[in-house]
């Protein structure tokens, strides 16, 4: 091995060594990005600052929260004081304990450069452990300075961990569905939130006339769903502003409310902070007790909302923002309400807007219906984000997503999305037409997605903080204590109203599922059928076709080798492009990649057969550009790889080889030999070609005069070449592959890749779409895989 380094040191020469120098300080440079991306100051006006903008982001869902937890606490009324006391001090430990304990204090120090969500979690796993059922990933990815990732000693635990996630393929497709659970809960979380958000605020203007007919007040939620629904496409940059000063006035509302209340009618509900009624409450042993949680469960609901729309608010300032104004406003308000209540029984169906006292009555109902409004904006917003995650790593068909922001990258819109929600959304409203039954289903879809993110965290804590196993267990053991009674306490009531989340989840995770399945099931027969080297070398410069003047950019999802499409391209086409062009977009699960980062190039074979590689890197957060940017900057990185390439001696140094690289090479020579005969191989000299793309000089005395001839043209003549070919037209070659099950599959399989697949890729947007290639300048090649 030290003879081979120390051959390829001689022939790199001066030139490699002094590019080895130039390229240390750069580590630095790249360390400090790193920091960069992971840690920001923010000085204490700022920090505060923030924190109040966060309250209109991040705590709206949560803050609406006690317009419609005591009727769905006590659905049939209420009998007794200690009822009440008991209900109210479950609400305030729960507060205590999910939203405050575990999610603003742990779980969202689980964020990834900002983000949060199963997806967030999952994709911080996929950098650390081998778990990503797309085996896509490249060395050359971990370098980037968004691409974080912890090292191990071998005997230890987080070591032990990831060993045993990578052992075997059933736990990746284990750990996948958990989190797809999880993410299609959370969209059903974004259809329930307007619906009980939106109906329980309207329903303050039916308690100053009780003589309204409940379908009026649905009609005006449904007017109100209509028109928020209609407003998407317009983004929130505009109006976001007023997010903020409206939830903190909100806040402030309910909590005077709450001091009024408990002054005014009864004090003695403070004694409900006191864990002691909890215990008296389940000692009453009545059925009603226990599906009642269901109801204490909807007091937390917007807390998983509040971890996905983290964005780039610090968690410092969520902190604060929670802690000093969140918190304590929520545990007023429901006390408040609870002191009211016992005072008037018959009046808990409606209790937030009759204990508003009666001179701010209707500014409080402006308020709240605006609250509601903001609540639900930033769940949608949060689906959103959820699908263009799930697009990314692969999970859910290729739609249309808009930006609606310039400044802000998190902003966007999914128009087919837009309109799906909307009608689940009117058809829950008009559907159950109450909150009862709208609460149970929400309640189901949260505590779903709170369970998915406790399991999500042990592999977290273990592999990124590398937390001590007893912290692990102690989290664990905490969190499933009080969530699992709430779980059963959901289930119980999916007769009325729980099924419609599990409806919902259950046809996302198939779409996600299926979709997930053929995309993985279609990159492994391409990385098994795609061509070697041997072969393209064996065709000569030419490629055994006519070189005709243009650029041909050939789409493939390849990020090495060369694939089957274009083997299929070359054997039915008489003619090829003069520069061709492998393009693989590839999505990598970081937040980010940056724009200097973003492309990597390659030559494939010697230069005079002006064949390349480029792959395009995405974080799931990234937006495409135009296609008119998009190719440019392709040209320019081409350009731009030559001339390095041409400083290099014709050399590239886009991958590191090890041995059992050079034996790789050495069997190709050697296939070639037999293959191509003698006359090839004097054509091609003694050159060795690596299991991918790159080009590396053997050691022989043919060398010198082989580099001689593949360097005979400079840099200056290949660019003006490939300006001329720039200039004679650009074609884009897209695949349009058809995918089907192979005889022999099962009824499941064959149901999944022939129909629904097929189903979903017929409604999904094509790749010329997502690229905005020009008709003119697309061609499509057709193909069909067996799966």
């Amino acid at each position: 091995m030290a003879s081979i380094s120390d051959s390829e040191t001689t022939n790199r020469g001066s030139m490699w060594e002094l590019d080895q120098n130039l390229d240390q300080p750069m580590d630095e440079e790249a360390s400090q990005l790193k920091n960069m991306y992971r840690e920001k100051k923010f000085s204490s006006i700022l920090l505060l600052r923030l924190a109040f903008q966060s309250l209109g982001v991040v705590f709206g869902d949560l803050g609406t929260s006690p317009l419609y937890v005591f009727y769905n606490i006590f659905p049939h009324g209420v009998d007794e004081d200690e009822d009440v006391i008991g209900a109210l001090s479950l609400i305030i430990y729960t507060l205590t304990l999910i939203p405050l304990m575990k999610y603003v204090f742990v779980v969202l120090r689980a964020n990834d450069n900002g983000q949060g969500g199963t997806f967030a979690l999952y994709s911080l796993l996929c950098r650390h452990a081998k778990v990503s059922t797309i085996p896509n990933q490249h060395k050359t990815d971990e370098e980037l300075t968004t691409y974080s990732r912890q090292t191990y000693e071998e005997n230890s635990l987080a070591a032990k961990v990831k060993r045993w996630l990578e052992g075997h393929a059933y736990k990746k497709n284990c750990l996948l569905i958990l989190v797809l659970i999880g993410t299609c809960t959370a969209i059903g979380d974004g259809i329930l939130t307007p619906a009980i958000s939106v109906l329980s605020a309207s329903g303050g203007i039916r308690v100053q006339n009780q003589n309204m007919s409940t379908d009026v007040v649905v009609i005006v939620a449904v007017v109100i769903l209509i028109g928020l629904f209609c407003m998407q496409h317009y983004g929130t940059d505009k109006v976001g502003w007023l997010f903020a000063p409206l939830v903190l006035l909100w806040f402030i509302l309910i909590g005077s409310v709450g001091v009024v209340n408990i002054h005014k009618y009864n004090s003695s509900v403070l004694k409900a902070y006191n864990p002691v009624y909890i215990f008296r409450y389940f000692r009453r042993g009545r059925s009603e007790i226990w599906t009642s949680l269901g109801g204490v469960m909807l007091s937390i609901t917007g807390t998983e909302a509040l971890y996905a729309d983290l964005c780039h608010f610090p968690v410092l300032a969520i902190q604060i923002a929670f802690t000093l104004v969140v918190f304590p406003c929520l545990l007023l308000a429901y006390t408040g309400q609870a002191a009211y209540i016992i005072d008037h029984k018959d009046h808990v169906a409606d209790a937030f807007y009759r204990s508003i006292p009666g001179a701010i009555y209707w500014p409080a109902f402006i308020i709240a219906t605006l609250a509601a409004v903001v609540a639900s904006q930033a769940t949608i917003s949060a689906t959103y984000s959820i699908i263009k995650q799930a697009l990314a790593l692969g999970c859910f068909p290729r739609v249309n997503v808009v930006h609606t922001s310039k400044k802000f990258l998190g902003q966007i819109y999914i128009p087919d999305i837009n309109w799906v929600l909307m009608i689940l959304c009117i058809a829950v409203t008009a559907g159950f037409k109450n909150q009862s039954q709208i609460g149970n289903a929400y309640g189901t879809a949260v505590v779903i997605v709170m369970l998915v993110t406790t399991f999500l965290m042990v592999p977290v804590m273990l592999l990124v903080w590398k937390s001590h196993w007893i912290l692990v267990v102690i989290f664990l053991v905490l969190s499933l204590t009080v969530e699992l009674p709430y779980f059963t306490a959901c289930i119980n009531k999916v007769d009325q109203g729980g099924w419609v989340p599990l409806v919902i989840a259950i046809t996302f995770f198939i779409i996600m599922y299926v979709w997930h399945f053929c995309t993985v099931k279609r990159y492994e027969f391409e990385m098994h059928s795609k061509v070697s080297m041997a072969w393209i070398l064996g065709l000569g410069p030419s490629l055994g076709l006519v070189r005709v003047p243009g650029i041909g950019f050939v789409y493939t999802e390849l990020a090495s080798g060369v694939p089957h499409i274009f083997s299929h391209f070359i054997t039915n086409l008489p003619a090829i492009h003069s520069v061709v062009v492998f393009v693989c977009v590839k999505y990598l699960p970081v937040y980010t990649v940056p724009v200097e980062e973003r492309f990597v190039m390659k030559r494939i074979g010697p230069k005079n057969y002006h064949m390349f590689r480029c792959v395009a890197r995405y974080g799931y957060k990234d937006i495409h550009k135009k296609d008119e940017d998009f190719e440019k900057m392709l040209l320019d990185r081409l350009l731009i790889f030559v001339r390095l390439e041409s400083m290099m001696d014709g050399y590239s140094d886009s991958e590191d080889f090890t041995m059992m690289e050079q034996k790789a090479e050495r069997s190709t020579r050697a296939l070639l030999t037999e293959k191509a005969g003698s006359n090839t191989m004097s054509s091609i000299g003694d050159m060795s070609y690596s299991s991918q793309d790159s080009i590396v000089p053997a050691k022989s005395p043919l060398a010198g005069n082989s580099l001689t001839r593949y360097s005979s043209q400079t840099f200056g003549d290949e660019q003006e070449f490939l300006n001329r070919c720039k200039d004679a037209g650009v074609v884009h070659i897209l695949g349009n592959t058809i995918v089907q099950a192979r005889r022999d599959s099962g009824i499941v399989k064959k149901v999944a890749v022939n129909y629904v697949y097929a189903f979903l890729r017929k409604l999904c947007r094509e790749n010329s779409v997502i690229f905005n290639v020009p008709h003119e300048s697309l061609l499509n090649v057709g193909q069909i895989y067996y799966i």
